[in-house]
């Protein structure tokens, strides 16, 4: 069944999105993560942070500890109930910080996020001596994207003001779902009055921005209740929505062992489910971004989409893309010149590793030439729905049809199937091939032509 979402921003093809729905990876990086290795040296780091020196500077910081374990959850993160654990974290945070700022001296920062685990674990206090760390560390451009992850369970409506003060200007809170029974069996009991006043709260306060995480295939979640969810959250208004698929990976993520099989919702509900959101949330005047993304037509990552000036990282979505991204604290991902490097995943040994090397560097991989070239062609898909053939030639020097002859014979199906179209100098995405750009994307992965590794990746829908 074919049905034409309002706004013509996507067309949704039953058939073909069953017949496409198979796993693969979300391209926040390429390559991804699988390709990291331990290989990597600082040394290599180091070189990469003078490659681009006119490059502004993305910080993200992890903040791995939340108060209680939601189930559902696949990040890095410890759960404790005990602040003083935070003050431990800082200090080590702390000599990464410096020891990392000392390479960029001579560079803004634009932007500023914090992930976690649960950044707003932190105390007010642990706040404002990390916030004073990173403004004396790293000079900040006036205006910058500062924003949090927040979970609405475990703070007091003043530390809204609190983060104003130390500058945020942009929120993400998480909701997951409005529905009691679907929140309990999630192990995430929260107060929907409390996160309808945290947003007006933030629109009193002048944040920028607010983004509501939701999530769908959760246990007990039936394509009404989530509906119903959809309608509380519109009523909100937000700036941004998030409307993750739950991939349940029990063996991967521990945590996830405590939801039932039985309790989840079926593939085709699930699919309804997604079917209707993005009729809701479209049908309200969201412009949908892609993949799980969408935001008022009058939001930077609109803009910048419909400018085709959209970029992709470790964050999802931005308008920053042209910023080296540095990521402190323990399983932080850096996008630094050409390579990408990560953090000790591991706590005790981020702590070990910091104390004796002042970084935490574990692994990481140097992009080669081809790697850049394939790297430029996902992300404007991934980001537009379109790629200009031209300007990738001239970028490059190549000749887009014999570089990408295996490549575009992959495409193919995708052709035959009316869902991309093959311009002179042009590859669109249609509106029926939107909600598969990651499918469309590995086409031009050289590192799936080994189609077993599939099996590591969440399905695309």
């Amino acid at each position: 069944m074919e049905v034409v979402m309002s706004n013509q921003q996507i067309v949704w093809d039953q058939e073909i999105i069953e017949k496409y729905n198979y796993s693969g990876p979300r391209y926040t990086s390429y390559p991804t993560a699988l390709e990291f290795h331990e290989a990597y040296t600082p040394a290599e780091f180091d070189m990469a942070c003078t490659q681009y020196p006119e490059r502004p500077l993305s910080l993200y910081i992890h903040i791995p500890f939340c108060h209680k374990l939601c189930y559902f959850c696949g990040c890095n993160k410890v759960i404790t109930r005990h602040h003083h654990k935070a003050d431990i974290y800082l200090d080590s945070l702390e000599l990464e910080i410096r020891q990392r700022a000392a390479l960029f001296t001579e560079r803004k920062v634009t932007q500023l996020h914090f992930g976690g685990g649960t950044p707003t674990f932190l105390t007010k206090v642990q706040f404002t001596r990390l916030m004073s760390l990173l403004r004396g560390e790293f000079t900040f451009e006036e205006g910058a994207e500062i924003s949090i992850e927040v979970d609405p369970r475990e703070i007091e409506l003043d530390m809204l003001d609190h983060l104003r003060d130390e500058g945020f200007n942009r929120l993400s809170i998480g909701v997951q779902d409005f529905n009691k029974e679907v929140q309990h069996l999630v192990n995430r009991d929260q107060d929907e009055d409390f996160i309808i006043s945290m947003v007006q709260r933030a629109k009193d306060l002048g944040f920028r921005s607010t983004n509501l995480d939701l999530i769908y295939g959760l246990p007990k979640q039936s394509a009404e209740s989530l509906a119903l969810t959809i309608k509380r959250v519109l009523e909100m208004e937000p700036g941004r929505l998030s409307v993750f698929n739950y991939a349940h990976m029990p063996t991967l993520f521990a945590a996830q062992r405590k939801i039932k099989d039985a309790d989840l919702p079926a593939p085709a509900e699930k699919l309804v489910m997604l079917q209707e959101t993005i009729e809701n949330l479209t049908g309200a005047g969201y412009q949908f971004i892609g993949m799980d993304h969408f935001a008022l037509p009058d939001d930077e990552l609109a803009i910048a989409q419909r400018e085709g000036i959209l970029h992709r990282n470790f964050q999802g979505y931005t308008t920053q893309g042209e910023c080296d991204l540095l990521g402190m604290g323990v399983s932080a991902i850096s996008m630094i010149g050409d390579s990408y490097a990560q953090n000790k995943k591991d706590l005790k040994e981020y702590y070990a590793q910091v104390d004796e090397k002042r970084h935490a560097l574990w692994r990481g991989v140097a992009l080669d030439q081809d790697d850049l070239i394939r790297r430029e062609v996902i992300k404007q898909l991934i980001c537009n729905f379109t790629l200009d053939t031209k300007a990738i030639e001239a970028e490059f020097n190549l000749d887009f049809d014999k570089y990408f002859a295996e490549d575009i014979k992959l495409l193919q199906t995708f052709i035959n199937d009316e869902l991309v179209t093959m311009h002179e100098g042009r590859i669109d995405v249609e509106l029926r091939g939107r909600l598969l750009i990651r499918n469309i994307c590995m086409c031009f992965d050289k590192y799936l032509r080994d189609r077993a590794r599939q099996q590591q990746f969440s399905r695309v829908i």
